[in-house]
């Protein structure tokens, strides 16, 4: 395969076809405990192959299709248990690895990107690639001065087809629903679609791994490799060499593993605004590689919020530190100032610290154990029409300067849930968020 599979009207086919299985096998499935068998198992069997057809046509597509799938890989903390074990094992597939390009492809696209004398410059350049995502694959490689180096290639027709899926994606939003319960998922389409043509943009790529690389150079946890080369569709950056990424950890890592990992992770999401201006707005578990020191490797620039206050908002900070003080008129009053809460709007301020639920909970105690059970916990309660939390949900709007960092610190949360790590949150929150260490 030369490029991905980019004629609209078949991936159109492919994504709209995923209902319609799902709908084939509930009939299928129904016939089935008619004549007897027993329903649990039969829904288990539905799961199970529903979870495959999706995960697996999200993967082959690429492009936007993928994206959507790594997106809810990281909330795969959130769906309801009897979907953790079908859907867990499908999902994490999507986190590190999809199929290949060859590399005549690649090839081709180099020297269209780096000159005619590209080969002068990357004296070798693995014939397999190392990983392959949504919208590239990466290829080892050396650089002219000895230096190991990582080629990411951005697949012909990605734009195209990003785009393309995601339009599709948006219009299939409610009848993609029932395949994965318990996540919403029209915003977090609209939410890849704002962001599609900066993950398209290398150069700005380069730009944004260049800062987070000098704003962590020195540090003792963190590593950013720093960029080498670019292109419009090829980014060159130093080689990471890691024997693993944040979901084996997730797949198989010890307990102190989880804890130690989990902490760098929060601590690197809430220190590189402050260093950088930016947020590192993909927090799947692929972006983070496990290195042999213990340090932690972070990948993946392209998905970044470039933050009008060269940092996260004081307001943030300062909101959220009166909500786990349980400061409910102050908070009413500063959710309100800060155009979360409009004019005329009236919200119960007990049922509002319930729905905030999910953020502030961490930051009441020194350690916070997050849990897949406590996620779903989170989700089931927020998402039942019966409870009336659910009702405060709709009463909130969120800003658009915080719709990105609102999108991130959920995923954060899901990737945290998923690890069922043990952090210094509210230690990391007090060092790293302007405003919480000083608003009570």
């Amino acid at each position: 395969m030369t490029e991905l599979p980019r004629k609209a009207v078949a991936r159109t086919a492919r994504l709209a076809a995923l209902p319609i299985g799902y709908a084939g096998r509930s009939a299928i499935g129904f016939g089935k405990r008619i004549g007897g068998k027993p329903a649990d198992a039969v829904m288990s069997e539905i799961q199970q192959r529903t979870a495959e057809q999706l995960f697996r046509t999200l993967g082959e597509l690429k492009g936007g299709a993928m994206k959507f799938g790594q997106m809810l890989s990281v909330m795969e903390a959130a769906f309801p248990e009897e979907l953790a074990g079908p859907y867990r094992e499908q999902l994490t597939r999507l986190q590190d690895a999809a199929p290949p390009m060859p590399t005549a492809t690649v090839r081709e696209i180099l020297a269209r990107d780096l000159g005619a004398d590209w080969k002068e410059r990357l004296v070798w350049l693995d014939g397999g690639p190392t990983a392959a995502a949504s919208i590239g694959q990466v290829h080892r490689g050396r650089w002219v001065d000895d230096r190991e180096v990582a080629v990411k290639v951005q697949y012909p027709g990605a734009g195209e087809a990003l785009r393309s899926d995601l339009r599709q994606l948006s219009r299939l939003a409610r009848t993609i629903g029932p395949l994965v319960p318990g996540v919403e998922l029209k915003p977090l389409i609209e939410e890849l679609q704002a962001r599609a043509q900066d993950e398209l943009d290398y150069d700005l790529e380069a730009d944004a791994q260049r800062a987070f690389a000098a704003a962590f150079r020195d540090d003792p946890d963190i590593v950013v490799p720093d960029v080498v080369d670019v292109g419009p569709t090829t980014l060159v950056t130093e080689w990471l060499d890691s024997p693993a990424s944040l979901a084996a950890v997730i797949a198989d890592g010890s307990q102190a593993e989880r804890d130690h990992y989990g902490e760098l992770f929060v601590r690197f999401l809430f220190s590189g605004p402050a260093r950088t201006g930016m947020l590192h707005a993909d927090p799947h578990p692929g972006n983070y590689r496990v290195l042999a020191d213990g340090r932690l490797g972070v990948l993946d620039f392209g998905a970044v919020a470039r933050l009008p206050e060269n940092g996260l908002p004081e307001a943030m900070g300062r909101l959220l530190r009166v909500a786990a003080d349980e400061d409910q008129d102050e908070l009413v009053e500063g959710l309100r100032r800060e155009g979360f809460i409009k004019d005329r709007i009236k919200v119960d301020p007990e049922q509002l610290l319930a729905y905030l639920g999910p953020f502030v909970e961490p930051t009441k105690v020194e350690r916070f154990q997050f849990s897949r059970e406590w996620m779903r916990a989170q989700a089931a309660r927020m998402n039942d029409p019966r409870d009336p939390v659910n009702l405060v949900g709709l009463k909130l709007n969120l800003p658009p300067s915080y719709l990105l960092i609102h999108r991130t610190w959920l995923a954060g949360l899901g990737v945290l849930c998923q690890l069922e790590c043990e952090a210094p949150f509210r230690q990391i929150l007090t060092e790293s968020l302007p405003g919480f260490a000083g608003a009570s």
